[in-house]
């Protein structure tokens, strides 16, 4: 699988990207490559390091970036989320109105920002 267009660290063997970590040798397909959800799974995160070839140094680098990029999702609590279903707590209101879309292109090059076009 190719690297994740969202790029924010690479190292010598591992990347850190926007599904995650990712081995940066393409010719893996994507085998070793770790999601945003499995990063806290430390059986998952411990069998990848073990495998044959893997630069253990630059993997924890990699995880260590990932996993402040991406922090655990809290758990929610089962208790709680009984007592708001019987409303007994109220749970909080989200809002319905959609937020505005921001264009911000000062001081860039036309050239590197993305492309879009409004489709009829």
């Amino acid at each position: 699988m190719a690297l994740h267009r969202d790029i924010f660290w690479v190292g010598r063997q591992w990347a850190v990207t926007g599904a995650g970590i990712q081995a940066v040798d393409q010719r893996l397909r994507g085998v070793l490559d770790i999601a945003i959800t499995r990063l806290w799974d430390d059986d998952l995160v411990q069998s990848r390091r073990a495998k044959p070839g893997v630069n253990a140094a630059d993997f924890d680098q990699a995880l260590t970036l990932a996993r402040d990029r991406f922090p655990q999702a809290p758990v929610p609590d089962p208790f709680v989320a009984q007592l708001e279903a019987l409303g007994v707590i109220e749970a909080p209101m989200v809002s319905p109105v959609v937020p505005a879309m921001r264009l911000h292109a000062e001081g860039r090059l036309a050239r590197f920002l993305p492309q879009w076009r409004v489709r009829r």
